[in-house]
């Protein structure tokens, strides 16, 4: 190869694990006065890295200004922020609201700020239409609608496209819609199992999709997951060719737990990465052999237990080397993704094997519900937040918590001044969630002390 090809060849962002991280930056989300324990469930980078988007609680998204925050370490207002790693000017609104509870949502495979055409991402929100948004501004350019039997809208649990990105999946109760991005109108229905009665087919809500990164003819397919935990005899996690369409060409394990996230290594799409809920571990499986039996078993610890609902996203980085995923503890770990190959990966009972995180560090004080590895740096930003019910703590007073209570001993011969008078207002006390901590921050993983 010669100097000026070396000189220009794209290297994947080296991830020094030998040590804890530096904590580049630390910061909250936007203050919602109607909604003051508000958190990230999940955040994602835009594809070239320029800036991050974060799926609240409270029913909005929210850009995370952390490029700049890295390069400068200031802050100025987020109007005027020009991102110094694109040169591009960031979005004028902070925050975009949504009628409904946000389920899942996705960048443009090519979104930049860049090329404004191309600079947009799809949401999906409960009982509504699904979105494709300008994330200049957050004006909606499209909607693709979804409805059941019965005439309503429905609203995907999952979201994928294609490796071309000429087709959106969407996934939901007992099947897949998908709608071509060049012709606009209904989309394509696969239904996943023959019907609800029967046993057949990949059922329930399909929580995961994930496509392999291959333009390879013989990778043409892609994986889904149910949130309907696997009955006997039968795997709850399938593989699809765009080609055959509905027909599964394959299933993949048999763990017997609700599948939260799926994904593929960038590097080599013959692994197939997952996460269930409730469960205390990662698995991945090597398609080209037996695709019952996990090659690897990802546990991040004994102690990092897992008994929240919700869902705790992992990632890994776009060089195939590494694995990162949250726990209820705050803590964040690193697993190490070897070339190891299947036969040595299986143990002499034929089960994978359990493999231990390289690093394992202390990022919050509450729930680390997603991680993100940045594209073209050494970087891995993670947002936290749950909702936790305690009974003991006084929580402050919030509008809507006065209620007004009739006095039950009233006579039906009373006039209407009497009754008025024995009518009391009384402070009572919601049951509200809060949040122990709400922050997103940004470490890095580079030899830089």
């Amino acid at each position: 190869m010669s100097t000026d090809a070396t000189q220009y060849a794209w290297v994947p962002p080296e991830y020094n694990a030998s040590r804890e991280p530096t904590p580049s930056w630390k910061d909250n989300l936007v203050h919602d006065p109607s909604f003051p324990d508000n958190f990230a469930r999940s955040a994602r980078w835009c594809p070239d890295g320029s800036l991050a988007l974060a799926q609240c609680e409270n029913r909005t998204l929210q850009y995370l200004d952390l490029m700049y925050a890295f390069h400068s370490q200031r802050r100025l207002d987020f109007h005027t922020v020009v991102s110094p790693a694109s040169g591009a000017p960031l979005p004028s609104n902070r925050t975009i609201a949504q009628a409904a509870p946000i389920l899942d949502f996705i960048w443009y495979p090519r979104a930049t700020p860049h090329d404004p055409a191309s600079f947009c991402f799809v949401t999906s929100v409960r009982d509504t239409p699904v979105r494709l948004m300008d994330a200049s501004d957050g004006r909606l350019r499209a909607s693709y609608k979804i409805v059941d039997h019965r005439e309503r809208q429905i609203g995907p649990h999952s979201l994928a496209f294609n490796p071309s990105a000429e087709k959106l999946y969407c996934g939901f109760e007992d099947a897949i819609e998908v709608f071509d991005l060049n012709y606009p109108g209904e989309g394509t229905r696969l239904a996943t199992t023959p019907s609800r009665k029967s046993r057949d087919g990949l059922k329930g809500i399909i929580s995961a999709l994930a496509f392999c990164p291959s333009y390879d003819p013989s990778y043409s397919f892609f994986a889904a997951g149910s949130l309907s935990p696997p009955q006997s005899g039968s795997a709850n996690v399938a593989l699809f060719s765009e080609d055959t369409g509905e027909k599964p060409v394959g299933w993949v394990g048999d763990i017997k737990a609700s599948v939260t996230q799926l994904a593929f290594n960038p590097i080599k799409p013959h692994l197939l990465y997952g996460s269930f809920r409730r469960h205390n571990a990662l698995y991945s499986w090597d398609l080209r052999g037996d695709t019952t039996v996990p090659l690897q078993i990802f546990r991040p610890g004994a102690e990092s237990r897992i008994e929240t609902n919700q869902k705790i996203k992992f990632d890994i980085d776009i060089g195939g080397k590494w694995l990162s995923v949250g726990d209820e503890r705050g803590d964040i770990s690193m697993f190490a993704l070897d070339e190891t190959s299947a036969s040595e990966s299986l143990t002499a009972n034929g089960v994978g094997c359990d493999i231990e995180p390289s690093l394992r560090y202390h990022a919050h004080d509450d729930t680390v519900g997603s991680v993100a590895f940045h594209p073209l740096q050494p970087l891995l930003l993670s947002v936290s937040g749950s909702r936790h019910f305690d009974l003991n703590e006084e929580r402050p007073t919030q509008p809507g918590d006065l209620e007004e209570l009739g006095s039950s001993t009233s006579e039906s011969d009373e006039s209407d001044e009497e009754k008025e008078e024995k009518f009391v207002k009384r402070q009572r006390r919601r049951r509200q969630p809060a949040t122990r901590d709400s922050s997103y921050r940004l470490w890095r993983f580079d030899n830089l002390v």
